[in-house]
């Protein structure tokens, strides 16, 4: 009979810890051995001596951490690519969330377990789709697990957004979006939907707007956000981290429409905080539907969560057979918002 994995796969303080193997995964402090499921900074760490992930990954390390912090050692594993470490059969999959993010899927001695780090069920341009493994356990995330969450078509926040555009011509419509992953995909969506101006940046999305598109994503005419442009900021559209959105920065700018794309917008108090005026639903999280389609998806008996809406994921799992249960990793944010 395979081993259970619970027997290998164990919660430390350090974070996830595959004992056959001898590595961690999304380790929340240095470590010997990192397999890194994506390059958002709650679960891509500086520090540790050897690091695995997706080449997008090690790339999207190396631009926020510095060459020397991202790793002693790095080796990049492709989507499919097997690769034993002491035994156990390490998988990368596409996980839907960011560029180069993947879920790690672990076998040994019959067993399979699949760390899904944090993904997302929609289409994004930006990167591959999540892929349903079918496991013995399956390590989610639970940042929306609340049936409030049901997220609309995303392309439809996108129109919601050219409609104020072209509503409000001699304002500038200023976008709070994370800089890895939802910047890149709420460019992409404009390019859809068909917006061919250039799109302005605020300095800290460069970097890995220009990282994707080294990677072969095409993101469309990208110029800087300076003030020295603020007349050719009337009636553009303006992209920026979320801090600087709330602060002087944005409003500087003439007359900005102060918008935000987060899957929190669904939450109206949340917005009238942050003084949003155009709250755009928009995440790059699997919603409530999404996360209880995807625990059918790969028939996993058993579902192991690292964070977010813990107690409503499980009881709503023992309703479909499913066990679950809290694994309360330390470190994890909710959204990189």
């Amino acid at each position: 009979m395979p081993p259970h994995p619970q027997t290998w796969l164990r919660v430390t303080p350090a974070g996830l810890w595959c004992e056959p193997g001898d590595f961690y995964i999304d380790p929340s402090r240095p470590v010997e051995r990192a397999i890194i499921t994506h390059g958002h900074s709650d679960h891509a760490r500086p520090g540790h001596s050897a690091v695995l992930a997706t080449a997008e990954t090690l790339a999207v390390m190396r631009v926020r951490m510095g060459e020397g912090r991202a790793g002693i050692t790095q080796q990049a594993l492709g989507f499919g690519e097997r690769l034993e470490l002491n035994g156990v059969i390490v998988t990368l999959r596409p996980a839907g969330h960011v560029l180069g993010s993947a879920q790690v899927v672990m076998e040994w001695q019959g067993a399979r377990a699949v760390v899904s780090g944090d993904y997302k069920r929609r289409y994004d341009p930006t990167c591959p789709g999540f892929e349903p493994v079918p496991c013995d356990v399956f390590v989610t995330e639970a940042t929306f697990a609340l049936p409030v969450f049901t997220h609309p078509p995303a392309s439809g926040e996108v129109q919601k957004l050219l409609d104020s555009v072209a509503l409000f011509p001699g304002r500038t419509h200023v976008i709070g979006a994370y800089s890895l992953g939802k910047a890149q995909r709420m460019i992409a969506m404009l390019r859809a939907a068909g917006w061919e101006a250039p799109i302005y940046l605020h300095g800290a999305l460069a970097p890995l707007c220009a990282l994707y598109e080294e990677f072969g994503v095409s993101l469309g005419p990208l110029l800087p956000a300076t003030v020295a442009n603020k007349s050719a900021l009337v009636g553009a559209i303006v992209l920026g981290p979320p801090s600087a959105v709330a602060d002087k920065w944005a409003r500087r700018l003439a007359e900005p429409v102060l918008c935000m794309a987060s899957g929190w917008m669904r939450l109206r108090q949340r917005a009238k905080q942050g003084g949003v005026e155009l709250p755009m639903v928009i995440s790059d999280h699997a919603d409530w539907p999404e996360l209880l389609a995807t625990a059918e998806d790969v028939q996993a008996p058993e579902i192991w969560i690292t964070h977010g809406r813990e107690d409503a994921l499980i009881h709503a799992l023992a309703g479909q057979g499913i066990l679950g249960r809290a694994l309360h990793l330390v470190g994890r944010e909710e959204e990189g918002e």
